[in-house]
């Protein structure tokens, strides 16, 4: 008996999974990180990954990184020595530890992976939208069910403990990305029903049919 074939949704789990978990080879992991880029679902799913397997680390201590600056520092800017004993094996080394410095940077530069903010879904699941925190900006995409009818629309809206809401914007077929830092804890996002276009009031004024709280 062979094992089924896994459905697109299963096999998009996986891939995302194996992202974070490292198990890709270089190829692969140069395609994830590019549909991370372009495709807000998958970039949604890695995020959830991340948050699910965050918690493998706890059983490690933080170890510090070794200061690698002197040796590369050494490796550059060698002191001068007979040309006749190192030749081109000295440059080589020059280059290759340059080589390192540059990756390193590159590295270093990398932009920021989507961090999982919260997830906004009810009790069965058949809607459900994943907010992510990159750079200076909240992305909030559908990940289950479907947009509001015709006519409706989904609005997000932010609560600060004892403030009123705020919105952030309507929830359609595309995902919302809107600048906006990352929301500390106690803060609570919720998603409400509103005419088309918009609450007309600046508040919510259907019914609240989402809500979470950060950090909860």
């Amino acid at each position: 008996m062979t094992d089924a074939p896994l459905t697109p949704r299963e096999a998009e789990e996986a891939f995302a999974a194996e992202y974070v978990l490292g198990v890709l080879d270089a190829a692969e992991r140069a395609e994830a990180e590019a549909r991370i880029r372009r495709d807000a679902g998958f970039a949604a799913l890695v995020a959830e990954w991340e948050s699910r397997m965050s918690g493998l680390n706890d059983g490690f201590d933080p170890v510090p990184a070794p200061n690698l600056l002197p040796r590369i520092e050494a490796r550059l800017f060698p002191r001068a020595v007979p040309a006749r004993r190192f030749g081109i094996l000295g440059w080589l080394s020059g280059a290759v530890a340059a080589t390192a410095l540059t990756l390193a940077t590159v590295t270093i530069l990398a932009p920021p992976r989507p961090e999982l903010v919260a997830t906004l879904a009810t009790a069965d699941h058949r809607l459900a939208y994943s907010v992510t925190h990159f750079g200076d900006s909240l992305q909030v995409t559908r990940v289950e069910g479907v947009p509001a009818v015709k006519g409706q629309v989904h609005e997000l809206w932010v609560i600060a403990p004892g403030a009123a809401p705020v919105s952030l914007g309507l929830l359609q077929d595309r995902p919302l990305v809107v600048t906006y830092p990352k929301p500390p804890a106690g803060f609570v996002l919720a998603v409400s029903i509103e005419p088309e276009g918009g609450s007309p009031t600046g508040a919510p004024t259907g019914p609240v049919i989402l809500t979470a709280e950060i950090g909860a």
